[in-house]
């Protein structure tokens, strides 16, 4: 009978594994014992050193002993107490309803439980260490393998000391790299090289395996090296099968997850399968929840090639990535949109300035959270331990008025255990009053800056972050600070006709560097004290930087490749015109449309409605073209309405495809001259208003 694939692969992955006979050996010992031994084998070590084959030997030796083993990946599961028994419950093929325990405990037969990618659970640790493992009947036995070392509470608690077995996993040693070599069938003359130069590391043993595999007639000669993972794939990198495959290893390096559709749009292809499919057999390539991804010694020494050997395809690589998630950001929303900005700014993490903002991937995942009343206190508490009474007597103010006034908005960040670990609050400035004002130094000081440098027009809003902090370290750089930082960009892309947004930091010295970098600069002006502390402000003028270009701006940046290159060309200024001033020179427009000439003096030249599409390096004709190109649309979008398709004809035979009289153009129009003349007054009227929402941001271009 013909038999499951699954089963070659269990064969190919036994026949290739060898080594740690130690901890195969403890592990089958302890399933043969009458009463276990021990309840948690804790196996840790670094990337690469083989935990995960580790534990698919104990899957087999499980079964061997017939015993059930339910698997957990700390990837695949947010780090909460309900998923992780919910991905239980889909192991034990269980209904939502059916408790876990309950069957656990229903019977004699002995379970293991295995928890893969621990580092990612880390929220977790405690709830599984005090709540869910002492649940369980002593007929489980749980095996947890992880980057990191047991934390400290596990050593320090006397029950758990006698109950855990802790094993760091090493290097292979020299009898068993000779054997995996030998597995691999790796020609004999080159195991003292190889030895010498991997020293037992399982993934780079697995790495020099397959470059041979490759072009089994070079002879390697591999001096050692404190560099070896770098040499070793400079070695693979040149031995791919086509340069198709080549590309798609340096994407996959690249971003933080490489998809099938990722792939497809990134290389420019119809069809990108087999190379998807070659990338998810590669040893050093693992699979995420939704997309594979290299191990990290891996990415960074592609990455760290790729851009000494060919930066020009590195910046295009580069370039293709980012084009990519603002799409993905552009038509996604919640969730979906701030995975796909988590994606965007790690393409930035090789930037020293930006690297220690983005700490997110280290420390698992928090869960964002619309504040509750019950918050409320210990929300109050947190801003008094780090800013004092009075802005606590202000945030609380703000806490409240959060949940019946929706311009005031509290995001809550929780841990595994639904504590929170930090929270954000900002203000929608267009909706602030004087007595808001005096209530507050901060938004006083914005409110001030706004009036004198930039007031916002009708349409148009304003962000101010007022609040933002972590309960431990404030608004030190930390996973909590990286999951804030996100939120605020996301509500970038979330706000309709956003004009300015604001935030406040306790220490300009530490936020300088990084906001200026994103261009969020200081602004000394709108500083502010609150109780005796004095808090500096940064914001981004968005009339003058638009969303799409402050990314694209970023971006040049990254591809400036050294931290102290000089920035990229400054934008031009952008005339921020008032309502009345933007709908006189629609009028004005409207008069010379059939003179270019005329209309390159026109104000609107040099506003959003026309750089946004026309670029901020395009010529004066270039910039006609998209005035009289957007009027012309606004004018025709009439045609759509019974009621204002006689606007648009009026318009059309004076202005568009002008009469030589709008005496004669009445006439054409079988028009009394005054009905005329109010039918082009309201399509005027309508035309500057469509393009009025356009130039503050609340319509698509």
């Amino acid at each position: 009978m013909a038999r499951y694939i699954s089963q070659r692969l269990k064969e190919a992955r036994t026949n290739r594994f060898v080594g740690r006979e130690h901890e195969r050996s403890l592990f089958s010992a302890a399933l043969g014992e009458e009463e276990f031994p021990f309840y948690v084998l804790y196996i840790f070590g670094p990337g690469g050193v083989g935990k995960t084959m580790l534990l698919e030997q104990f899957v087999a030796i499980a079964h061997r002993h017939q015993v059930l083993c339910p698997h957990v990946d700390g990837r695949s599961i947010e780090p909460t107490p309900e998923a992780f028994v919910y991905r239980m419950q889909q192991c034990l093929n269980l209904q939502p309803a059916e408790s876990v325990l309950d069957i656990l405990h229903s019977g004699s037969s002995k379970f293991v439980l295995i928890i893969d990618t621990y580092e990612m659970l880390a929220p977790l640790d405690d709830w599984l260490r005090d709540v869910f493992l002492p649940q369980l009947p002593d007929n489980v036995l749980t095996v947890i393998a992880g980057r990191n070392a047991p934390t400290s509470n596990w050593k320090v608690d006397a029950g758990w000391q006698t109950l855990i077995r802790a094993v760091p996993l090493r290097n292979l040693s020299p009898d068993e790299t000779r054997q995996y070599l030998e597995q691999r069938n790796v020609p004999k003359q080159q195991y003292e090289a190889v030895e010498q130069f991997t020293r037992g590391h399982p993934l780079a043993l697995s790495l020099v395996a397959d470059t041979i595999d490759q072009n089994r007639e070079a002879s390697f000669q591999f001096e050692q090296n404190p560099e070896i993972v770098k040499t070793l794939l400079e070695k693979l990198v040149q031995k791919v099968p086509s340069a198709a495959h080549r590309a798609a290893l340096e994407v996959c390096a690249l971003v933080q997850l490489t998809t099938e559709s990722l792939l497809k749009e990134m290389l420019a292809m119809p069809d990108v399968h087999e190379l998807f499919e070659w990338l998810q057999n590669l040893s050093f390539i693992e699979r995420g929840n939704t997309g594979v991804f290299p191990h990290d010694l891996v990415r960074d020494t592609l990455i760290t090639d790729l851009r000494w050997r060919n930066p020009d395809w590195y910046a295009e690589l580069h370039r293709r990535a980012r084009e990519y998630y603002k799409k993905q950001m552009q038509l996604t929303r919640g969730e979906e949109q701030r995975l796909a900005l988590v994606d965007y700014v790690f393409l930035h993490r090789l930037n020293p300035l930006i690297r220690p903002a983005i700490q997110w991937r280290e420390h698992g995942r928090l869960l964002s959270d619309t504040a509750k009343e019950s918050d409320i206190a210990d929300l109050v508490a947190m801003v008094e331990q780090h800013e004092g009474k009075e802005s606590a007597k202000i945030a609380e103010r703000y806490f409240i008025s959060s949940f019946k006034n929706p311009s005031v908005v509290t995001i809550v960040l929780r841990n595994g255990k639904k504590e929170i670990a930090g929270f954000l609050l900002y203000l929608c400035l267009e909706e602030m009053t004087k007595a808001d004002e005096e209530r507050d130094p901060g938004l006083h000081a914005v409110m001030n800056f706004l009036r004198r440098k930039a007031p916002l027009r009708q349409g148009e809003r304003g962000l101010l972050f007022r609040y933002w902090m972590a309960r431990e370290n404030y608004q030190a750089m930390s996973p909590i600070q990286s999951r804030i930082f996100t939120s605020v960009v996301q509500y970038y892309f979330s706000t309709p006709a956003l004009a300015f947004s604001f935030v406040p930091a306790a220490s300009r010295e530490l936020w300088t560097p990084l906001l200026t970098y994103a261009e969020i600069p200081p602004i000394p002006e709108a500083d502010f004290e609150c109780g005796g502390k004095r808090y500096a402000i940064f914001g981004h003028d968005w009339r003058t930087m638009p969303l799409a270009q402050w990314l694209e701006i970023l971006g040049q940046k990254e591809m400036g490749l050294e931290p102290n290159v000089a920035p990229p060309k400054s934008v031009e200024e952008v005339i921020v015109l008032s309502e009345s001033g933007f709908a006189s020179a629609i009028r004005d427009a409207l008069r010379e449309f059939k003179r270019r000439d005329v209309l390159r003096s026109n104000p609107l030249l040099h506003s959003r409605l026309v750089l946004d599409k026309a670029g901020v390096d395009s010529t004066d004709d270039e910039r006609v073209t998209t005035l009289v190109e957007a009027i012309t649309s606004a004018a025709e979008s009439l045609q759509s309405s019974p009621r204002e398709s006689k606007f648009y004809r009026a318009l059309y035979r004076t202005y568009i495809n002008p009469a030589e009289s709008q005496e004669l153009a009445a006439e054409s129009l079988g028009l009394p001259f005054s009905t005329y003349r109010r039918y082009l007054k309201s399509g005027i009227q309508r035309i500057t208003e469509i393009l009025w929402q356009i130039e503050v941001g609340r319509f698509d271009k």
